[in-house]
């Protein structure tokens, strides 16, 4: 995810319970008691809106996800209670999450696409999103109800909730995020490379410097609301608090500048406005939600504890890693923001992070300001990526061979960051 007015600017300028074996399922239509169970005129959300355009139906259909709606309404429209209708929300999101993360650990197969796409999960979300907003159920139905069933599909959809790690002393657990795609009024095909390594990596065992390493991922949206609502808390606080599956190093991950890698070192508390996926925009101080643990007063600025040195030093794969120091900060006394290439002055009013002052900038601030509340002495911090580009003069196609060649290298050199870091522990 770009973090940045700048950030974006730049890169404009260059342009869930399935086994180990799970197939996506063929594609099936809807039959007639399904349909009958949908009233269409119902209002759909700004992001649910694009799922009809062109792309997104490609996506859907050249990777098999296109029977993930179908099979949904089946079971949805029999539902004759809440209780059952929480139990075929629950099934569905969790067998999405797990199938596309089976999918793109070549655990599964299904449609033509790369496996490593991250897109069919994000619009298959949606076709599932679309679904319940419109559902007729034969029971009464209160819209916090509602809301709350939606909210279950969201959760489950991204992993949020299956986070597990082994206890004991024997393995080092890494946690990392990645994000939606974003911008899509811009250009409908894109993915994010964050989310494409969260499916990649979700699950997984590394070997690193200091022994093995298990990994566990999962996905957030790109909406202002929902972390004002405290998503990222929410996901993260039970592995961060005390325990014995307490996590020793996390890292949250979004698609910053084009052609680089940064760690981030310094956190921003400020919203800079940029529209999010649903078209809304939300400035100033970084809202903490009611009930978590926090740092009275909140602080302006948090930092990094990711090895950044040895991370930037590591030769991690094709693209460079740069130690990224610079925030944008109203000095003490100052009214007017000035950019520092050194990190932010004792006192100063935070404007921008080295990560912007977007979401992503918004969840390396919510995480390291959860470690600091806690008292988690831990590395971790927010790691941006390579924007992920398609070839030369595509302007159309869904997919090509440079996109696939840069989706997967940047894939690749996430691990290999993570790998170092955890090497250190």
């Amino acid at each position: 995810m770009g973090s940045t007015l700048r950030r974006l600017s730049a890169i404009a300028a260059t342009t869930v319970l399935a086994c180990a074996t799970l197939a996506v399922p063929q594609a099936g239509a809807v039959g007639v008691g399904s349909a009958a169970c949908l009233d269409e005129s119902a209002p759909l959300t700004v992001e649910d809106q694009r799922l009809e355009r062109r792309a997104p139906q490609q996506i859907l259909r050249r990777s098999g996800f296109d029977a993930v709606r179908p099979a949904f309404l089946r079971e949805l429209c029999r539902a004759d209670s809440l209780a059952s209708a929480e139990h075929v929300v629950g099934k569905h999101a969790r067998k999405l999450w797990k199938t596309a993360v089976n999918r793109a650990q070549s655990r599964a197969r299904g449609g033509e696409l790369s496996r490593e796409d991250d897109r069919p999960l994000y619009w298959a979300r949606l076709s599932l999103d679309t679904a319940l907003r419109q559902w007729q159920p034969r029971f009464p139905l209160s819209a916090e109800e509602r809301a709350g069933l939606i909210q279950r599909l969201e959760t489950s959809s991204r992993g949020q909730d299956t986070i597990t790690f082994p206890k004991g002393e024997g393995v080092k657990r890494i946690l990392v995020t990645g994000f939606d795609p974003f911008t899509l009024d811009r250009d409908i095909r894109i993915g994010n490379p964050s989310g494409a390594a969260a499916l990649a990596l979700d699950g997984t065992s590394v070997q690193t410097a200091s022994g093995p390493a298990r990994i566990e991922a999962a996905i957030f949206p790109v909406r202002w609301r929902d972390f004002a609502d405290g998503t990222v808390e929410r996901t993260l606080l039970p592995h961060f608090a005390e325990g014995p599956a307490q996590v020793d190093m996390f890292a949250t991950i979004s698609q910053g500048r084009p052609e680089q890698f940064d760690i981030e070192r310094f956190n921003g508390a400020w919203r800079g406005g940029y529209p999010d996926n649903e078209n809304a925009s939300e400035t100033g101080l970084v809202p903490i939600p009611a009930g978590v643990p926090s740092v009275t007063p909140q602080p302006q600025w948090t930092a990094t504890s990711l090895p950044y040195t040895d991370i930037v030093n590591a030769d991690t794969g094709r693209f460079p890693v740069l130690d990224n120091t610079r925030v944008t900060e109203i000095p003490v006394g100052a009214a007017d923001p000035v950019v520092r290439d050194d990190g932010p002055t004792p006192g100063s009013q935070a404007r921008q992070g080295g990560g912007g002052n977007y979401l992503s900038n918004e969840i390396a601030y919510r995480a390291t300001l959860l470690r600091d509340a806690l008292g988690l002495d831990v590395p971790g911090g927010h790691i941006h990526t390579p924007v992920l580009r398609f070839g030369e003069g595509n302007t159309d196609a869904v997919t090509d061979p440079a996109y696939e060649r840069n989706r997967s290298d940047i894939t690749a050199q996430i691990r290999a960051i993570v790998t170092v870091g955890a090497g250190t522990l």
